[in-house]
């Protein structure tokens, strides 16, 4: 026992083994143990944070608590400096890594979780994608820059250097961080979120995708259109999804021989057949004007849904009954047209000639040789 081997005894190397080992067992035995006892009392409770904890400690790594239990028992080797600070640093950096792991595991399971929880809520789903994202990249930055520290380097020249860096790059890139940070703004904002219907300028369609740089609409004849989010936010958009009720305005014009007491029944008549419909609110019906070859009349009326097939029900049932009720009173609907008055050159001619001056000048009468 008392034979030196790399200046130690093999007492030494024996003892150190043994802690070794039973630091191993100890920290398996811990996460077993902790691991099914979370796992009970996650089953009893509503709340999800105790399920995160139990999906974190399981990713546990085995080679993690390996390098732990050997640091453990090179504690009472006598190393030279540089091999202790070697595992020191070596077991620091072990446990960053760990830790690192442990906060993704959870960030993972909590957005899995959330995800479930809120999938008939795609705004809050969305949001979560987004968040989650952030959230994992700060998280594996802070742990590099704990393990760079941990090793020697200078990050306060580096972290500099990197805003320095950071700004060229940042002008060389400022589209792709133009969409990046509209994308946040989708994400907080929430003008539209997945499954929302909405129009784009000329296009329509549904949102399929919202991602850091571009957002996906799936269009009513098929083909996905494809954004950039800061283009999508520069735009007008319309969410139609969001339409509590749809404001109709419609037309239609009678001829110019339609009495005048006709005329004034028109409007009654126009309330009456809105009104017999269900999920309307009627706002007027008038007499709006005379046109060029009709007298006009204009309906506004609500239809209290988003829905547009049941609008268009509505309004085709509203037409159908406006063409029953204009033939039971021998209404006739106007159509464009255009009256031209011609008139005789000769009797303009006679008008000339007996002093009578025409009220528009025709072509000037033939001498009598060229008749």
């Amino acid at each position: 026992m008392d034979v030196i081997f790399l200046n130690n005894t093999v007492l030494s190397w024996l003892t150190a083994l043994g802690i070794a080992l039973g630091t191993m067992l100890a920290l398996h035995l811990v996460k077993k143990v902790v691991v099914h006892r979370l796992g009970i009392i996650a089953a009893r409770t509503d709340t999800k944070l105790d399920d995160v904890a139990v999906a974190a400690l399981q990713a546990t790594k085995p080679l993690v608590i390996v390098i732990m239990g050997l640091y453990a028992g090179s504690t009472v080797l006598a190393l030279p400096v540089a091999a202790k600070l070697f595992a020191t640093r070596f077991a620091i950096v072990t446990g960053l890594i760990q830790a690192a792991i442990w906060g993704n595991t959870a960030l993972r399971a909590y957005l899995t979780e959330y995800y479930g929880n809120n999938a008939s809520d795609p705004a809050r789903a969305t949001s979560a994608a987004a968040v989650g994202f952030i959230a994992r990249m700060v998280l594996w930055i802070v742990i590099l820059l704990m393990i760079l520290d941990n090793l020697g380097v200078n990050i306060t020249t580096l972290v500099a250097s990197l805003g320095i860096g950071g700004i060229a790059v940042a002008l060389a890139v400022q589209n792709i961080l133009g969409d990046l940070f509209a994308s946040l703004s989708i994400v907080l904002d929430k003008p539209f979120v997945i499954g929302d219907f909405v129009i784009v300028d000329k296009f329509l369609g549904t949102i399929e995708y919202v991602g850091l740089k571009t957002t996906r609409i799936r269009s009513l004849s098929g083909e996905q259109l494809v954004f950039s989010n800061a283009d999508l936010l520069k735009s007008r958009l319309q969410n139609m999804t969001r339409m509590n009720r749809r404001r109709v305005v419609f037309g239609f014009g009678v001829t110019f021989a339609t009495p005048t007491a006709t005329l004034r029944a028109i409007p009654p008549m126009l309330t009456e057949v809105v009104k017999a419909q269900q999920q309307i609110s009627f706002d007027r019906a008038h007499f709006s004007g005379i046109g060029p070859s009709s007298y006009n009349f204009e309906v506004v009326y609500w239809v209290e849904s988003p829905d547009y097939l049941r609008y268009m029900d509505i309004q085709q049932e509203i037409y159908l009954q406006l063409l029953d009720r204009l033939a039971e009173q021998d209404i006739q609907l106007a159509l464009p047209a255009q009256t031209m008055h011609v008139h005789d050159a000769r009797d303009l001619a006679c008008q000339v000639g007996d002093g009578i001056a025409p009220l528009e000048r025709g072509p000037a009468p033939l001498p009598p040789a060229a008749r």
